[in-house]
């Protein structure tokens, strides 16, 4: 394994490509196929998608039915299947070619020489604009198998068979690398063929289009190619004509395009005139897989709809080898350096607007059920706290009861710093709620001497014991408070804590008796606070103390700072949250490999001048990690996962609010609590051995 090359993490490169067109000049577009596809080859490219019968033009009309035209696309065919011998990828090229009596509208699967299969359009348009029945055939039954294409067989030998049907070309050297042709009209029908292929077990699948530009039509096509990807849960790699095709009462735009699961992945440039137009995208086919694997509905489907054919004979998967390239490529696609967090500022806004009011319908509809008790929260002047209290404040005015029924504490121990406190008091006076103070520390000095600890003796001994005596006795008020004012403690805990075990269990900070921040990352809730300020909820002095919070160092603020130390820091002790977080959501989301997970983060955290940052994202803030700082941080994860599993098996009730997954106990996440992480770092480990993992 090479661990920079993108083909040993379950990528593989595609492009939907856009050639200009010489009608009715198969000869000339040979060339233009040749040609882009050997910059595609030398990209290291897998699959390449050319747009409908491109080797003759689109737009010929009763042309299509002369011998002349087509006696010279077979020409075309012989040379780009010699020329494909010294080229990478699998290519799908446009061509009519004849069979029998018929004409049909093809999509030929080409690879290292040989024609692997041809794929007819089972849809001819025959609407509006399009007049293809006047030329082309529609596969009917009884349906051959097979396509004779004596123009390839030497003289001398039996006629060469090629498999012609909807067919999946299957890669027996690069796993998922499966892939199926449709042709323009397939996709916009009912039931395209795409959807039997998907379910035969194709995880890429090309278009070859002809689509003309008219207005919207852009985005009508981008729409349907996101959803298919979305519900086959596939690649999509579309390539429409461009350039050069007759505008006589058309006109086109060559729009490629690359879709993977709903996302776009890329998209090239339309009406370019210089000359072919590339879309390349790196996709992942091991992401693929385990949706499909974990949305299991995806084969129940596939068991009751498997007898739908449309006509067309089922044809096993044909096999070949791409032998990719296995030195550094890059990776061509945007990986999110916070993939709970979209960089895009629409879906960003989008997205904090809908976890916000989750969660606060959660909280609403929760105190609604049990009787409409108030609210006890134990506020620290920290981000957990501060978000799931403003929650609180919004739920109240949803239900139309006072904010003073949410009784805020703030409990000072040892090390609790002025500003922290000072924070939390400004914020409860700003939003209007009950607040008081509790003082810990003569509970939790005469706990420690009760027990014996060497603290009580005066040694500087600043332990787990210490700092659990303290988590401790705050939950323990909290709860005894919720009993004597008739309330339910408000847990405060967020995802990324749950996933770390960064919480004490039992009477501590992992128990209360609603979990409000157990969906939400504890990077997601810096741009949910973000997203509370700009759109200025509670007013211009709260956001001034909002402010305040952000920008303050993560701490429990459990160790006393001594002189010329620098106080505790969470960060320091569990790793970067921006790493943690990146590493939780593939491993939960896809159930990545760990050697993928840090191939990934360090193409999305190393180079803080490279791709997009969140909206309001702080500049002084934008940080790039080395990889041995990647693979330092996520063996930390690893460990730190696997150990902490019986805090997450009796975590409290709590809303799911992202779709990156939860972690709760009934719902995304179980596992025993006695199980081994060794295998993971294991894994890891062997990914990066002989690497130079320098950490800052």
């Amino acid at each position: 394994m090479n661990f920079h090359s993108l083909y040993d993490h379950g990528f593989a490169r595609v492009a939907a490509v856009s050639i200009p067109v010489h009608p009715a000049r198969p000869e000339l577009n040979a060339d233009e196929v040749i040609a882009a596809a050997t910059v595609c080859s030398n990209a290291g490219t897998a699959v390449v998608t050319f747009p409908e019968l491109c080797l003759s033009g689109y737009s010929l009309d009763d042309l299509f039915l002369q011998s002349t035209l087509l006696d010279a696309v077979e020409a075309a065919i012989v040379r780009i299947v010699e020329a494909s011998r010294d080229l990478l990828p699998l290519l799908w090229v446009g061509a009519p070619l004849r069979h029998g009596n018929r004409l049909y509208n093809c999509a030929l699967a080409i690879h290292r020489g040989t024609v692997l299969a041809v794929t007819p359009k089972r849809h001819i348009t025959n609407y509006n604009e399009f007049y293809e029945k006047r030329h082309f055939a529609a596969p009917t039954d009884p349906f051959p198998k097979t396509i004779d294409l004596p123009f390839l067989t030497p003289e001398g030998e039996e006629t060469l068979a090629v498999p012609f049907g909807t067919v999946v070309v299957s890669a027996e050297d690069v796993p998922g690398l499966t892939v199926s042709a449709e042709i323009c009209e397939d996709l916009w029908v009912p039931t395209p063929p795409s959807t039997i292929a998907a379910l035969q077990g194709a995880h890429i699948l090309v278009n070859l289009s002809a689509s003309p530009a008219t207005v919207g039509r852009a985005a009508e096509r981008s729409k349907l190619v996101a959803a298919t990807s979305s519900r086959l849960k596939t690649a999509y790699v579309y390539a429409a004509a461009a350039e050069g095709e007759s505008t006589t009462d058309l006109a086109w735009d060559g729009h490629t395009m690359v879709y993977e699961a709903g996302v776009a992945l890329a998209e090239g440039e339309r009406f370019s005139h210089n000359g072919a137009t590339f879309a390349f995208a790196d996709v992942d086919l091991d992401a693929l897989a385990n949706s499909r694997a974990r949305y299991n509905s995806f084969d129940d489907n596939a068991s009751g709809v498997m007898g739908l054919t449309m006509g067309m004979a089922t044809i096993p998967p044909i096999p070949f080898r791409l032998n990719p390239p296995r030195d550094d490529l890059g990776l061509i696609r945007e990986i999110e350096r916070f993939p709970f967090v979209p960089s895009d500022p629409d879906l960003l806004e989008q997205e904090c607007w809908e976890a916000y009011n989750i969660q606060v319908s959660a909280l609403a509809q929760r105190l609604k059920a049990i009787g409409n008790p108030k609210i006890v929260i134990g506020v620290s002047g920290g981000l957990d706290s501060t978000h799931a209290l403003l929650v609180a404040a919004q739920a109240m005015d949803r239900l139309g009861r006072p904010r003073t029924d949410i009784l805020a504490y703030t409990m000072p121990g040892f090390a609790t710093t002025d500003h922290t406190k000072s924070n939390a008091y400004k914020l409860c006076e700003h939003l209007g709620t009950s607040f008081e103070e509790i003082d810990i520390t003569p509970a939790a000095r005469q706990m420690l001497a009760d027990m014996k600890h060497p603290f009580s003796d005066g040694a500087d001994l600043y332990d787990i014991t210490f700092e659990n005596v303290q988590a401790g006795l705050r939950t323990d008020y909290l709860f005894r408070l919720a009993n004597h004012h008739g309330g339910i403690v408000l847990g405060t805990g967020d995802l990324s804590e749950l996933a770390l075990g960064w919480c004490t269990y039992g009477v501590g900070d992992q128990m209360s008796h609603y979990g409000i921040n157990a969906g939400i990352p504890k990077t997601m809730i810096q741009h949910l606070i973000r997203w509370v300020i700009a759109s200025d909820l509670f007013g211009e002095d709260a956001s001034a103390v909002l402010d305040s919070i952000l920008n303050t160092e993560i701490s429990p603020e459990l160790i006393p700072t001594t002189a010329g130390k620098a106080p505790q820091s969470t960060q320091a002790s569990i790793g970067p949250y921006n790493l943690q977080d990146f590493t939780l959501f593939h491993f939960l989301r896809h159930g990545a490999r760990p050697s993928k997970i840090a191939f990934m983060a360090m193409h999305a955290w190393g180079d803080a001048a490279a791709g997009r940052w969140p909206e309001g994202f702080p500049e002084d803030a934008r940080v790039a990690y080395s990889l041995g700082e990647i693979v330092k941080w996520e063996r930390v994860f690893l460990r730190r996962f696997f150990a902490n599993q019986f805090k997450r098996s009796a975590m409290p009730n709590g809303p799911k609010v992202l779709g990156g997954g939860s972690l709760s106990p009934r719902g995304d996440w179980r596992m025993p609590s006695d199980v081994s992480g060794a295998a993971w770092l294991a894994e890891l480990d062997e990914a990066v051995a002989g690497l130079e993992l320098e950490v800052k």
